[in-house]
């Protein structure tokens, strides 16, 4: 894990100095809301529907125990006790009052935690695949190149006052649990020359108003070179994006208007440029001083069968259920990595309580090396649990109330804050996602209809993702009524692809409904061991039309 050299040190308190000048300006009415808006943007600070709103950094998803231990202390001394893990593997705080934000940002600087790339036009907190470094078939771990992408971009002069915001994605495996496709850049490193890692790059992704799917617009770039090519693109950006438009200033806007292949070409063009380019070539003892911070722990020399669980299987049906969902391989034999659910039946999706962090970070510091990461799906992982240990770990999971076996499952949602706290939301999504989850209450039935992942936004901002959801559920105003719009055939992997708008939108009476006629649709047209997304592959979108509008 990366540990603060001294720039990093000094620049987070630095900041916190200065915001905490910042504040007390505003409280004193020195400064208005429209000019202190600008500088709180730049320190995740948000004023939302009934209060403001602190967004924490997570980079790249990585949380050591202390870390966890300080997000516990923050909810529970400065807010109602509880954060919200999102979608960016970051943790938001909805009630933090503005006097006791540079108290919280001093806080989080003691264990190298800040709020700076989480908010305003600037290159935003790198997110990465949550199972980094411990999956096996990855090429290399992307949380070395992301926390180099990281240092690079931290108040960066030219990307500080971008068009946008921009959103990075990195990861090593071809299986992509990063969503890096609908990112303003994603990046999937592939095997280049020599067996060195090398990165295909894409540009153009991204949800909200205009869902895009990104292009490929750089092919095994070689590592020496990522920055010099994420630099060429940040400069084409620069020099064509939009400002004079809002709603047309991302990069995908700029992608879709010049053409994939024009954006790429000039891309190529300021990249073969000299100048400034050699002294962006990243030196072999850099990465290598970074990659040291992500060398693999000590692992034990362990059998891969181990009795003691496969007794535990055996004999707790609880037990077994949930391993059954919530585990997944880990590249050592012996170990596994474990899923942590934030998606109880009837909760809040991405939620967790104070005392809920302080337990997760207790087992991580006992079991897991004291490591936990933060999955762009609004769950914890614990990455590196011996499986001799996995039955106590989840006997304390679930004395935390932490142990819902459904990662995965319908259960598992994305659900953005909607309604209930963000003022750009048309429609609430909690309530939607608790009433699901809910109706999919039974786990069996769960089983049964195997991998379907609902995402779930509050307006077209999309930061529920749902346009990239087997089903996607986006919430909209029809003169002041809430009502959901259905889209069916998302995917965020690596054969990303935006979902299909089914018709008309359901009121909120008709949605679980709705929901429900598509899972029997599904069900009754599906091959054996077919999935939901294979299904609608195949028979595409109007057998399930037809059974959502029969009635009407």
């Amino acid at each position: 894990m990366y540990r603060y050299d001294e720039f990093d040190h000094s620049i987070v308190q630095d900041r916190v100095k200065e915001f905490t000048g910042q504040v007390k300006r505003r409280l004193a009415g020195e400064l208005t809301e429209d000019e202190f808006k600008p500088l709180r943007l730049m320190n995740g600070l948000y004023l939302q529907l009934h209060a403001y709103m602190l967004r924490i950094a997570i980079p790249y998803g990585t949380l050591a125990s202390r870390q966890m231990r300080m997000l516990a202390h923050v909810a529970r001394t400065y807010d109602k006790g509880y954060g919200h893990f999102t979608t960016r593997q970051n943790i938001q705080f909805n009630w933090p009052k503005l006097k006791d934000v540079p108290a919280i940002l001093e806080d989080l600087a003691t264990v190298e935690m800040h709020a700076i790339q989480t908010s305003g036009n600037c290159i935003r907190n790198v997110t990465s695949d949550q199972y980094a470094g411990v999956a096996a078939g990855e090429i290399d771990d992307p949380r070395i190149w992301a926390e180099i992408l990281r240092q690079w971009s931290t108040f960066h002069p030219e990307y500080t006052f971008l068009p946008r915001k921009f959103k990075i994605a990195i990861t090593g495996h071809s299986s992509d649990r990063a969503a890096i496709r609908v990112h303003d850049v994603g990046i999937i490193i592939v095997e280049g020359e020599n067996g060195e890692p090398a990165f295909d790059i894409y540009a153009g992704g991204g949800l909200g108003r205009t869902p895009m799917v990104g292009h490929l617009v750089g092919e095994k770039i070689p590592a020496r070179d990522l920055l010099h090519f994420m630099d060429a693109i940040m400069r084409v950006y620069n020099m064509h994006g939009r400002r004079d438009n809002l709603y047309k200033a991302r990069i995908k806007i700029l992608v879709h208007a010049l053409g994939a292949e024009e954006f790429a070409r000039q891309v190529k063009d300021e990249f073969a440029k000299g100048g400034a380019g050699e002294d962006l070539k990243l030196p072999d003892g850099e990465i290598e001083r970074i990659r040291a911070y992500f060398a693999p722990p000590a692992y034990e020399s362990l059998p891969d069968a181990v009795e003691v669980f496969d007794k535990a299987l055996a004999d707790d049906k609880a037990f077994a259920q949930w391993a059954r969902t919530n585990l997944a391989d880990h590249k050592v034999p012996g170990y596994a990595i474990v899923n942590i659910s934030l998606k109880p039946i009837g909760g809040i999706a991405g939620d967790a309580t104070a005392d809920q962090m302080d337990a997760v970070a207790d087992i991580a510091e006992t079991f897991s090396l004291g490591e936990i990461r933060v999955t762009h799906e609004q769950n914890l992982v614990l990455p590196d649990v011996k499986k001799r240990d996995l039955y106590e770990v989840w006997k304390r999971l679930d004395a935390a109330g932490l142990a819902t076996p459904n990662i995965g499952l319908i259960s598992d949602m994305i659900v953005c804050p909607g309604l209930d706290y963000c003022d750009l939301a048309n429609a609430r999504s909690i309530s939607i996602g608790q009433a699901i989850s809910e109706r999919f209450a039974d786990l069996d039935r769960e089983y049964d209809i195997g991998e379907l992942k609902i995402k779930i936004s509050g307006c077209i901002n999309a930061c529920g993702h749902h346009h990239v959801g087997h089903i996607g559920i986006l919430g909209v105003d029809k003169k002041g009524v809430e009502n959901y719009q259905v889209t069916l055939g998302g995917s965020a992997n690596e054969n990303a692809a935006v979902g299909d708008i089914v018709g008309p939108a359901f009121t909120e009476d008709r949605i679980v409904d709705a929901v429900e006629t598509i899972v029997e649709t599904y069900v009754a047209n599906r091959k054996e061991g077919e999935s939901f997304l294979a299904c609608y592959r195949r028979i595409g979108i109007d057998p399930f039309k037809e059974t959502l509008y029969a009635a009407a």
